[in-house]
């Protein structure tokens, strides 16, 4: 059998390439998982609809957005649509 011998160093460059390589495919999973209208999300009407006068149509476009500075969001509705956000994405 022919044994390759690695350096500490290739293996920690070989780790470093594969950790980053999962990492952007785990975003790409859930941008893709979120390529869905928020209508998946079962939101009441007034949060739905303040969310799509805000430009959000997809639920992608949620990720990484500031909830709070969204007018007409307030505690309750962010909870409320951040733990439907968790349901949706552990269902995924």
């Amino acid at each position: 059998m022919n044994e390759i011998k690695l350096k500490k160093s290739d293996i920690k460059k070989i780790n470093k390439k594969l950790t980053e390589s999962l990492s952007n495919y785990r975003k790409f999973m859930s941008y893709a998982a979120g390529d869905v209208p928020l209508g998946v999300l079962c939101l009441p009407k007034p949060t739905e609809k303040i969310l799509l006068d805000n430009g959000f149509l997809r639920v992608y476009d949620l990720f990484d957005a500031d909830l709070a500075k969204v007018k007409g969001l307030g505690q309750i509705r962010i909870r409320d649509l951040t733990s439907r956000l968790d349901q949706f994405l552990a269902m995924r």
